[in-house]
């Protein structure tokens, strides 16, 4: 009996964790999301001077012209399909190599989101990063890629990470495919453009926009793997992307309260369905064992 009440007991606290776990997903659903600076520009009338321009708009599943010709970082001529059909999702990054702040702190931001990721850069996703001013030289993509390839620190990365520059109608074509706006400040000689990178799948579909300077590393990795198409990643993200859908009013992962109660619930059942079926099996051999004894 004694061994009968410990095994109950263990159940019945099994099943409190998981009902309280299931409490701060909840409350995270209810919520609703949340509305933040940069996120889901308003229109054009409606934005300050000097950022009339400025924005993401968003072409989900769009696809993104391949054909497109750009030079990487060694001064040779690519097209963007040279960077797909190899099964692995792409991330685009659009911004400039002398940007004096956003477009730096951007790359920074993702590399430190990367290196929390068990995904490696080069083997399970690539990275495009492609300036849209017109006037910067393979020189500036070289040294910029030499700076976030010490920062990344990983090998192999080099083959992963490609830094492009190109003439200006196939910049506008890229930026206009993938709803990215931006300005030139003649005064400045800057350009006032939005904070954003995209999502791309293996056959260069837009997947998702993820907004800021610096990223989540659990929406990175869900975003990749959507990307990916579910080819990569592990059974894990599988049951996160049931319980997390993508927000693209946010761009985040926000919780699925509905799914993740149909997960609880499931689990709940299953423990008490294991205890009931050893419980069972307890007293079927303690019966047989009381019935050897009486011969």
């Amino acid at each position: 009996m004694h061994s009968k009440s410990s095994f109950a007991n263990l159940i019945v606290a099994a099943t409190f964790v998981l009902m309280l776990s299931v409490v701060p997903l909840f409350a995270q659903g209810a919520r609703g999301p949340i509305m933040g600076g940069g996120i889901m520009s308003p229109p054009a009338n409606q934005r300050p001077p000097g950022l009339e321009f400025v924005g993401i708009e968003q072409h989900l599943n769009a696809d993104v012209p391949v054909d497109l010709e750009f030079r990487d970082e060694l001064g040779n001529p690519v097209k963007l399909a040279d960077y797909f059909g190899h099964g692995r999702p792409v991330i685009l990054n659009l911004g400039y190599y002398q940007c004096p702040m956003l477009c730096s702190e951007l790359l920074q931001g993702l590399v430190g989101s990367m290196k929390a990721l068990t995904f490696n850069l080069g083997q399970d996703f690539d990275i495009i990063t492609v300036s849209f001013d017109p006037r910067e030289t393979t020189e500036m993509a070289a040294e910029k890629k030499r700076d976030m390839m010490k920062r990344y620190g990983r090998p192999n990365a080099d083959k992963g990470w490609h830094f492009l520059t190109g003439k200006a109608d196939q910049i506008n074509a890229l930026t206009q495919a993938v709803g990215f706006q931006y300005q030139f400040d003649p005064k400045t000689e800057q350009y006032a453009h939005a904070a954003a990178i995209v999502m791309l799948t293996p056959d260069h579909h837009i997947s998702g926009y993820f907004y800021g300077v610096e990223f989540s590393p659990k929406d990175l990795r869900l975003g990749l793997v959507q990307a990916s198409q579910n080819k990569i990643g592990n059974i894990g993200d599988q049951v996160l992307l049931y319980c997390y859908h993508y927000d693209p009013r946010t761009g985040k992962y926000d919780a699925v309260v509905s799914n993740i109660l149909k997960l609880a619930a499931l689990g709940t059942m299953l423990i008490l369905g294991t205890f009931m079926f050893v419980m069972f099996r307890f007293d079927h051999k303690a019966a047989h064992g009381e019935s050897g004894r009486v011969k």
